[in-house]
C-alpha cells in the first residue's frame, strides 16, 4: 500500500481574528503546523491548538513565518542569513515550550509562506533554516518543497526531511509552485485536486502549468486550513486517498 502524510498549516487566528472551522481540520490530517507568532497565531492560540492537536492524535510541527501579520506572511522580505537562523530558531522554541508543558516532543519544522518559497529557491536561506532546524534538535523532521533548495539543505545536514506537495497548488516546469499573483495558482476544483495529488503519490510526476510532466518524490500533502471549504476539501481528500490504496499516515 502507499502511505503519505497529509499535513495542514493551523493555529493562524490572531486576538479577535478567528479563521472558522481550523480545528475541525484535525480529524482528517496526520499533521499539523502551527503558526508560531510571527505570520499569525498568538500564545494563547498556539496552547489552545497544541491541546487541540494532541486531543486528536495528530503530530505538531513548527510553522515559522516571516514577522509579517499584515501580509500573512506572504510577502518576500530581504533577510541575511542570520536573521532567517534566528526566527526559526525563536518560533521553534515558542511552540516548543507549549508542547513540553503538553509532556510532548515536536515531530517536524516547516516555514510558511514567503519564508517557504524563498528557501525553495535560495541555497543561503535553506541552509540557514536547515541548520536552526539541526542545532535545536537533529531529530526533528524538515518538510519543505519536493526536490528544493530547503529539502537539499536538509539531507545535507543531515536532517530527516520529507518532500511536501500540495494538493490546491499547480506547479511550474521547474517542480516551484505558481505564484499567488497568477490567476491560475491555486486549483478550485475538488476532484482536479484529488487527481493531482494521487498521481504524485503513485507516480511521482506532477503536470506543469506548461503541460510538462515534473517528477518529484510526495512524502507529505500539503492542504490549507484557512480556504471557505477547507474541512469539506480535507475530508473529501482523505476520503479519495483511502479509496485509491493510499494510507495516510504521519511521516514519523
Amino acid at each position: 500500500m502507499n502511505r503519505v502524510d497529509l499535513n495542514c498549516d493551523i493555529g493562524e487566528d490572531f486576538g479577535r481574528y478567528t479563521l472558522a472551522n481550523q480545528k475541525e481540520i484535525l480529524q482528517y490530517v496526520s499533521s499539523a503546523n502551527i503558526a508560531c507568532g510571527f505570520h499569525a497565531g498568538d500564545p494563547s492560540v498556539m496552547r489552545e491548538t497544541v491541546k487541540v492537536a494532541l486531543d486528536h492524535g495528530v503530530k505538531i510541527g513548527a510553522h515559522p513565518g516571516l514577522p509579517d501579520l499584515l501580509g500573512f506572511g506572504r510577502r518576500e522580505m530581504a533577510i541575511t542569513y542570520q536573521e532567517a537562523y534566528d526566527m526559526v530558531v525563536y518560533q521553534i522554541g515558542a511552540l516548543q515550550a507549549f508542547l513540553t508543558i503538553e509532556g510532548e516532543k515536536m515531530q517536524h519544522v516547516k516555514p510558511h509562506g514567503a519564508l517557504y518559497n524563498m528557501a525553495a529557491k535560495d541555497p543561503e536561506i535553506a541552509e540557514a533554516i536547515a541548520k536552526a532546524v539541526y542545532d535545536v534538535s537533529p531529530d526533528l523532521i524538515l518538510f519543505g518543497l519536493a526536490s528544493s533548495e530547503l529539502t537539499k539543505a536538509g539531507e545535507k545536514i543531515g536532517l530527516r526531511t520529507a518532500h511536501e506537495v500540495f494538493a490546491d497548488r499547480t506547479y511550474q516546469k521547474d517542480g516551484t509552485l505558481t505564484s499567488r499573483k497568477q490567476p491560475d495558482a491555486m486549483i478550485t476544483d475538488q476532484n482536479e485536486a484529488v487527481q493531482q495529488v494521487i498521481r504524485m503519490v503513485k507516480e511521482g510526476k506532477v503536470k506543469s502549468r506548461q503541460g510538462v510532466d515534473v517528477l518529484l518524490r510526495a512524502d507529505t500533502v500539503c492542504i490549507h486550513g484557512d480556504g471557505e471549504h477547507a474541512v469539506d476539501f480535507a475530508r473529501f481528500i482523505k476520503g479519495e486517498l483511502l479509496k485509491n490504496g493510499i494510507e495516510v499516515k504521519a511521516f514519523i
